[in-house]
């Protein structure tokens, strides 16, 4: 909200110094690309496109440069139901259709992106057998109410399950991009929020500072899919 806006533009950089704001592009969808092995979702990251509108373009059978704003805003509510484990009545009302037809773009996406499907469905008969997921580096996190005989909460902890490797990839990326950009100097760490890393930096120093801890975040992981780093400067948040 504009409030919100304002409320941002109170915090600001000590005198003399900048906000220099780091924020990977579409982390999450990017680990869901390399766990699953998704030959579309790769392609799509490794030439640079749009991923909303790449998505677009494979559930509504258009060309690119036809994905208008509300295919694009359905693709981009899909990518993320999908990840999160959003069931059919939560899809229906973020996409504004039926129940039918949120059905249906559920069919559809996991027809068109088998390997994230094939995948999804692995993670939960994995999680179910053992009990626990793990993200790309090993890291475990356990979910006990899997075997709960309560099918309501067996349901929630597979949701929590499927989403579990994914987002915990990513919180695992950011933790390792902090530890390598510690040793830059004259960048004074200041918040870590979600896929995004705020630094305070000297004004005669952002030049220098900003180019190396874009480059160090974005080799924490070298794999065949970039893992993109966007950098704003700023007096204020």
């Amino acid at each position: 909200t504009d409030l919100g806006r304002n409320i941002r533009r109170a915090f600001l950089a000590s005198p003399g110094h900048k906000l220099v704001s780091f924020d990977y592009s579409q982390i999450e969808l990017r680990v869901a690309a390399l766990l699953s092995g998704d030959s579309k979702l790769i392609k799509a990251f490794k030439d640079g496109e749009d991923i909303h509108e790449t998505v677009a373009m494979e559930l509504f059978g258009v060309e690119k440069g036809k994905v208008t704003k509300e295919m694009r805003r359905q693709a981009k509510v899909l990518n993320f139901g999908i990840l999160y484990g959003m069931g059919v009545n939560a899809l229906r009302q973020n996409l504004g259709a039926s129940k039918e037809e949120a059905q249906q773009f559920y069919i559809n996406y996991f027809r068109k992106f088998s390997g994230l499907a094939n995948y999804l469905d692995k993670v939960k008969s994995e999680a179910a057998r053992r009990g626990y997921t793990e993200t790309y580096f090993g890291r475990r996190r356990y979910f006990p109410e899997l075997r709960s005989p309560l099918p309501y909460i067996a349901s929630a902890a597979e949701r929590m399950a499927v989403n579990a490797p994914i987002q915990g990839t990513a919180a695992d990326i950011i933790k390792l991009a902090m530890a390598k950009c510690d040793e830059v100097k004259d960048a004074y760490l200041l918040l870590q929020i979600h896929d995004e890393l705020v630094y305070e930096v000297p004004e005669g120093k952002v030049e220098e500072a900003a180019p190396i801890i874009k480059k160090k975040m974005e080799e924490v992981l070298k794999t065949s899919i970039p893992f993109t780093v966007n950098a704003t400067v700023s007096d204020h948040l």
